[in-house]
């Protein structure tokens, strides 16, 4: 349980499954730029995924039945927060879909998605937070992942925060919010779509001879660093909430 601190926000980080599986430092960025924020933050044990990928491919009752841990999970802190804008956008824009034959439900899911933030939208819209004594020599590029662009709106947020990271120059990316091609499993099913939208993104990165890419969504990022591993491309991928926590180290992901 929640347990009140001095009137901070009571946040639940809900960390992602894919942060959880093959980048836990962003998690721990997360908590480091939240704590840093003024927040107290939480990690609920019993949270898995957020249900989108059953969502998206029609598997309706599975979907409604992680949506239902989710929301049991996060739904007595005063705000739920993720690092990732698809996640996020899946919580605060289509639950409600799923539980229109089920009123208390459908009220539950809404209070959630009401309180529920991308982490950089939270840090700026919430918080207003900014990093202090964050420093990363180098340039970097942004990619604008869909979910957050479109659903949340999330796009002047990080890069007004990388702004206070000293070192750090940020290179315009052609295309910025265009799709890596990864779309979960949209890249599973058209795999030659996906693999010449990805060409093309990587194609965009590296003309702006940026040393890192930047991003607020695993996914992507790992789509992305793949395509420029296997072109040869020096480039190092790091989720937006290392760079703002002091962790954009080593060789990224």
């Amino acid at each position: 349980m929640a347990e009140p601190s001095n009137s901070r926000p009571q946040v639940g980080l809900f960390v992602t499954c894919l942060v959880d599986a093959m980048r836990p430092n962003i998690g721990f960025a997360a908590v480091k730029t939240l704590e840093e924020a003024g927040a107290d933050v939480h990690v609920p044990a019993a949270q898995t995924c957020c249900g989108q990928p059953a969502f998206n491919s029609g598997a309706t009752d599975e979907a409604r039945s992680i949506a239902k841990q989710v929301i049991a999970a996060f739904e007595e802190f005063d705000y739920l927060v993720a690092p990732s804008g698809s996640c996020a956008g899946s919580i605060k824009t289509h639950y409600g879909a799923l539980f229109q034959n089920e009123p208390d439900w459908l009220a539950r899911s809404e209070a959630l998605a009401a309180k529920s933030y991308e982490i950089t939208d939270f840090l700026v819209s919430v918080m207003n937070w900014r990093p202090a004594g964050v420093s990363l020599n180098g340039t970097a590029a942004y990619h604008d992942s869909c979910s957050g662009l479109r659903e949340l709106g999330v796009k002047a947020q990080p890069r007004a925060l990388l702004e206070d990271v000293s070192g750090l120059e940020l290179k315009p990316l052609k295309g910025d919010e265009a799709c890596c091609g990864f779309g979960g499993t949209f890249c599973v099913k058209f795999p030659e779509i996906s693999g010449a939208i990805v060409q093309e993104k990587a194609t965009r990165i590296q003309e702006t001879g940026a040393d890192m890419l930047l991003a607020g969504d695993l996914g992507c990022l790992m789509n992305m660093a793949g395509k420029l591993s296997r072109d040869g491309a020096p480039i190092r991928c790091f989720h937006v909430i290392e760079a703002l926590a002091g962790m954009a180290d080593g060789e990224g992901i």
